[in-house]
């Protein structure tokens, strides 16, 4: 039995805002169980557990396998962390569709920096892009959305309010878009039904991303046009796969989408998007904002590079 907890701490390229909460870097847990890893990683602002409980459960867990016991965690970083250590991982999986690019910062210097960032793109710019709205002023997110529409005329645009705006700013807001160039609007406010109803008065179409995690009530509309499914928030692997067969059961989207994990939990957020959703480009485009990696160029896991807080080898 081989059993260990390390924690890993890697910086941001640039400062990154949460929900409020101003972060310089990222941190974590990787955990393994018998030679096969799993992250837990909790995201300020966004889990509903800190980094501290999960590192607590997490000792307890592994205590318990010690013992002879099954680990049963019940915070949701914690669940994914453990499942993806003890799961199955099919031998063969689909061509991963790549992912779309996330646009996050100050439209000022979005609008300042377009140019390079479609070079970047090269000769195929991306056929859906996402950007983060409700954290500037209206008007300078409604402007460049407007020059990405003109610029990309061919993407569609994926907004993510993460639940912050009222219903009548959100109504504002989306009376003002190019709704042809929009794929659809995360989460516009805080409660299903404010957001139902803003899909409903404006004719925007909606997914839905927090109230999953939350675990919040949701029924099928129309307007409803995806799940985006971030494991690491919603935590159990069979929780998630329930979601998948929920979407596909009313034909609704689903997209699996990052926590700003590290590569090796992005890595598996991968694997798991080709498994579930082959047909639908995942939302993991959060690597790059990190400037260090846990795992080497051969894949191997660098726990020289994190502080180890439970190891244990025995032939048993």
């Amino acid at each position: 039995m081989q059993l260990a907890l390390y924690r890993y701490t890697l910086p941001f390229r640039q400062p990154l805002m949460f929900k409020g909460i101003r972060l310089a870097r990222r941190e974590g847990l990787l955990v393994t169980i018998n030679g096969q890893w799993g992250e837990i990683a909790p995201l300020p602002g966004f889990s509903t557990e800190t980094l501290a409980e999960a590192e607590a459960e997490s000792l307890a867990c592994l205590a318990a396998i010690k013992r002879g016991d099954k680990a049963t965690p019940t915070l949701p970083s914690v669940q994914f962390g453990f499942d993806c250590a003890q799961r199955q991982w099919p031998a063969i999986l689909s061509p991963l569709l790549r992912p779309y690019p996330l646009l996050q910062g100050a439209p000022a210097a979005l609008l300042g920096n377009l140019d390079n960032i479609v070079a970047g793109w090269g000769d195929l710019p991306p056929t859906r892009l996402k950007l983060k709205v409700a954290r500037y002023a209206m008007e300078e997110e409604l402007a460049l959305i407007n020059q990405l529409a003109t610029r990309l005329p061919s993407a569609q645009l994926i907004l993510d309010a993460n639940g912050g705006w009222t219903r009548e700013e959100a109504q504002r807001f989306c009376t003002c878009l190019p709704l042809d160039h929009i794929d659809y609007l995360e989460e516009p406010c805080a409660a299903f039904a404010d957001s139902i109803a803003v899909a409903e008065a404006t004719g925007v179409s909606i997914a839905l991303d927090e109230t999953l995690s939350r675990q919040d009530a949701w029924y099928y509309h129309p307007q409803l046009k995806a799940l985006v499914i971030k494991p690491t928030l919603i935590g159990s692997l069979n929780a998630c796969q329930a979601l998948v067969q929920r979407a596909r059961a009313d034909n609704l989207r689903v997209v699996i989408s990052s926590s700003f994990e590290s590569d090796l939990g992005l890595g598996q957020l991968a694997r798991l998007a080709s498994e579930w959703t082959p047909n639908e480009p995942p939302g993991l485009d959060t690597g790059h904002w990190l400037a260090e990696r846990v795992t080497s160029a051969a894949g191997e896991v660098m726990t020289e590079n994190m502080h180890c807080l439970f190891k244990m080898e025995n032939s048993a």
